[in-house]
């Protein structure tokens, strides 16, 4: 049984996110992102000019005259939400946390699909895989997904990246659309996620809070780990550790854009401070403009 203050939450954002998809994405979502391929929908008698390769021979050996295929895109799309899990998303020094974020993001994602015809499924990892959510169609199913990525409660709190992408190597049949959404706070994944760049339109959806690129200049201030419970103890009156810390991200920063970059995979910033709406709407326009 879900609770009645759960079923709340999820109608507030699915009202809200409908309310988005209407007025701001409109028909850009159905735009940028391609079928499955072609399928043969007919034939048709051959005029002049046809590809003779798409002749259909065995319908013409049946006729006095000579036909060929006709192809329509398939639009239906599978689209598949890789939420990250670990305890570094229950982290916030917004108005949220990156987990509530992350739901929101996947549920603008999920209507606009839906509205689409296309199926969406879920997929949310810690150091393992931890909930698999089928591929399918429909409103309510949508509203499972974002269900489960408000309040899935994950078993543990470490990430492991690329476990979960070398699952979707192995279990993923068909071409599908791939956001994954997390704050890639992990190393090792980087061939995993070339590899699976190959065959679908992978999407890195990144997640930042202020208080990951720059300490506040207070005085002692404990740190702790969200993944491992490892505490320490900083003096941010100190410009040189504070400095170093903020250098130390804006590496990381750089690194993993150079990453994306080379793969191919594109990419967008969410801050938990800051709008999601408009971030997603700026790929989506650059996606446009690259067809």
């Amino acid at each position: 049984m879900i609770p009645k203050d759960v079923l709340k939450q999820v109608k507030r954002i699915e009202i809200r996110t409908n309310r988005l998809v209407n007025d701001l994405f409109g028909g850009e979502y159905g735009s940028i992102f391609k079928g499955q391929g072609i399928e043969f929908a007919d034939v048709r008698e051959y005029v002049p000019g046809d590809d003779i390769r798409t002749i259909d021979w065995n319908v013409t050996a049946r006729s006095d005259k000579t036909f060929v295929k006709k192809y329509v895109e398939e639009r239906e799309l599978t689209v598949l939400f890789v939420v990250d899990g670990s305890g570094s998303q229950h982290f916030g020094t917004a108005s949220k946390f990156k987990s509530t974020i992350a739901a929101e993001i996947c549920a603008l994602l999920a209507f606009s699909a839906i509205r689409n015809n296309d199926k969406v499924g879920l997929l949310i990892f810690t150091d393992e895989i931890e909930k698999i959510v089928p591929i399918k169609k429909g409103r309510s199913h949508a509203l499972r997904v974002i269900r489960e990525i408000l309040f899935y409660e994950p078993k543990r709190k470490k990430t492991n990246l690329k476990a979960a992408l070398e699952h979707l190597q192995k279990s993923l049949r068909r071409n599908a659309i791939i956001f994954i959404v997390s704050d890639f706070m992990d190393d090792g994944y980087e061939k995993p996620l070339k590899v699976l760049g190959r065959k679908h339109d992978v999407i890195a959806i990144r997640l930042v809070d202020p208080r990951e690129k720059k300490l506040p200049r207070s005085a002692m201030l404990e740190l702790e780990d969200a993944e491992t419970g490892e505490k320490v103890l900083v003096d941010t009156r100190s410009k040189q550790i504070c400095d170093a810390y903020q250098r130390h991200f804006e590496e990381r920063f750089l690194r993993l854009n150079r990453l994306f970059r080379s793969i191919g995979i594109d990419r967008v910033d969410i801050q938990t401070d800051g709008s999601y709406t408009e971030p997603l709407i700026k790929l989506f326009r650059e996606r446009e403009k690259r067809k």
